[in-house]
């Protein structure tokens, strides 16, 4: 076992400066490599891990791989593919092989792609279904606000609606992620590929990461490969690699067109892509055959509507006048690179917020300028009046802190830790030191948050309950709102939900 440690040790080390791929260990079950020699090589460091290790310890290093591969805040981007390298040990059958066949026919009888039976597709699936299955209630959540809207502009441009599992390849969602060669947003698009279709990037802005624009774009990408090779499976694999390489693969081949036939002359990366396609696909059309059920969202897209600002404003900003919580607003307005709207002549930059929310914003909109206009003054008087070290505090972020939790803790806002600190968004590192200047001297780390006062009088306890979120449990309760339940009980965040706490629900 200290061999373990030691080992865990060193991996999680090296994370952080190198690629993921060059650091998973080669599985010898899902194996897709033609090369001969490579996978007698991959089969001996496999023998010489089963020979250190007992098997108890390797299925310790496989959950621990995959959670860094899924999880990490190390990397930008989720690497999706299973290539042959990424889990140690055999993968074990979940589905058998005639249900699995049964399964794909039904399926490509319903969609433009040809989705056949292949051992390497099974193996891929199963594998899938091993390691990932805890991961897919929360990717499902994120499906149900972004798929209707993919499906919305995929049949707009007569793109197969399944097409939308390939944001799920591409970004696992996500709209911020962003590859180790530069690709960027939900469908990934490369700085060059992305202007080409109309994606511009700017200092504050990057469509790449908008996810309508993009999905726009994607639709209109994947058109002219389908108008090229007439063939959407083709089409999936040039989007990956490439349409060069698609064509030098079936020349290669011998002028086969079907995906399959031409898979091993394709880079190795597009080789394990479609079959991820595939798999995502199947295990999404099949998730409760499985017993995999999707999270609740925490907002659906048909709920949001967009307003045009009038000048530049932070989410900050309206977050502080309009109560709405700035993780939402950076939910829905990924295409912000600092949190920022710009205000630009020509440009008709938007905010995206729930419409629920609308009329408070409209409400609030001259109140949240001239807060901008204030914040704008600040910066521009001289630095010493603010940045006095007698009145520095070193804070060192601990789990569990946010940026609105430390603000409310030393009665400042969050733009000014912001500002203090040269920060350009929210993300925060546990150890990370914030300069604080508390707006009173002798304010100590102990300044209590402030509080609502609560209401008196019947209430109910509710026990908070895996999965639950503000929204679900303000749906069990009529006439009563998100808000009312973060007051009433202090929460200044979502993430503060934990199973087992009990929350005060006042009726009437």
């Amino acid at each position: 076992m200290r061999n373990l440690l030691i080992l865990l040790f060193f991996t999680t080390s090296i994370f952080a400066q190198q690629p993921v791929d060059s650091l998973l260990v080669p599985e010898k079950s899902v194996q897709i490599i033609s090369d001969s020699t490579l996978i007698a090589i991959d089969t001996i460091k496999i023998k010489q891990l089963e020979d250190l290790y007992s098997d108890a310890d390797l299925k310790i290093i496989d959950s621990l791989l995959i959670e860094e591969k899924f999880n990490s805040s190390l990397f930008d981007s989720i690497q999706y593919v299973i290539n042959d390298k990424d889990i140690i040990g055999n993968t074990t059958t979940i589905l058998s092989s005639d249900l699995l066949k049964k399964r794909l026919t039904d399926l490509d009888l319903q969609t433009p792609f040809h989705l056949a039976y292949n051992p390497a597709l099974e193996k891929v699936i199963n594998s899938y279904l091993k390691y990932r299955k805890k991961y897919y209630p929360a990717l499902m959540a994120k499906a149900q606000y972004y798929f209707p809207m993919f499906e919305q502009y995929l049949d707009q441009f007569d793109v197969p609606l399944e097409m939308k599992y390939l944001a799920i390849v591409e970004s696992a969602l996500r709209p911020a992620a962003r590859s180790r060669v530069g690709a960027t947003g939900l469908w990934q698009f490369m700085y060059g590929t992305g202007v080409q279709f109309n994606l511009k990037v700017s200092s504050y802005v990057d469509e790449r990461q908008d996810p309508v624009k993009a999905t726009i774009a994607a639709c209109k990408y994947l058109s002219q490969l389908y108008k090229i090779f007439g063939d959407w499976d083709l089409a999936l694999a040039a989007y990956n690699s490439g349409p060069g390489n698609v064509s030098k693969a079936i020349k290669r081949s011998g002028g086969y067109r079907n995906y399959w036939n031409i898979r091993p002359f394709l880079p190795r990366e597009t080789a394990g892509y479609v079959p991820a396609f595939y798999a995502t696909m199947y295990i999404f059309e099949y998730a409760e055959e499985h017993g995999i059920y999707p999270e609740p969202p925490n907002i659906f897209h048909f709920e949001t509507d967009t307003v045009r600002v009038k000048r530049t404003i932070t989410f900050d900003q309206i977050s502080e006048k309009t109560k709405i919580d700035t993780e939402l607003l950076s939910f829905l307005n990924p295409a912000y690179k600092l949190d920022i709207i710009p205000y630009i002549k020509n440009k008709n930059y938007a905010v995206r917020l729930p419409r629920k929310n609308m009329i408070d914003f409209l409400d609030k909109e001259k109140e949240i300028y001239v807060l901008a206009k204030e914040d704008e003054g600040k910066r521009e008087k001289p630095l010493p009046k603010y940045f006095e070290m007698d009145k520095r505090i070193r804070y060192k972020v601990r789990s569990g802190d946010y940026l609105g939790k430390i603000a409310n803790k030393f009665g400042v806002r969050v733009s000014d830790i912001k500002r203090w600190n040269g920060m350009r968004n929210h993300r925060l590192k546990i150890g990370q030191r914030l300069s604080i200047y508390p707006k009173k001297i002798g304010v100590t780390k102990k300044v209590s948050k402030k509080k609502y006062k609560v209401p008196t009088g019947k209430h109910d306890i509710y026990v908070v309950q895996n999965g639950d979120s503000l929204w679900t449990i303000s749906k069990k309760y009529p006439s009563v709102s998100i808000e009312q339940i973060k007051k009433w009980n202090n929460i200044w965040s979502a993430k503060s939900l934990k199973p087992g706490m009990k929350l005060k629900i006042f009726k009437g």
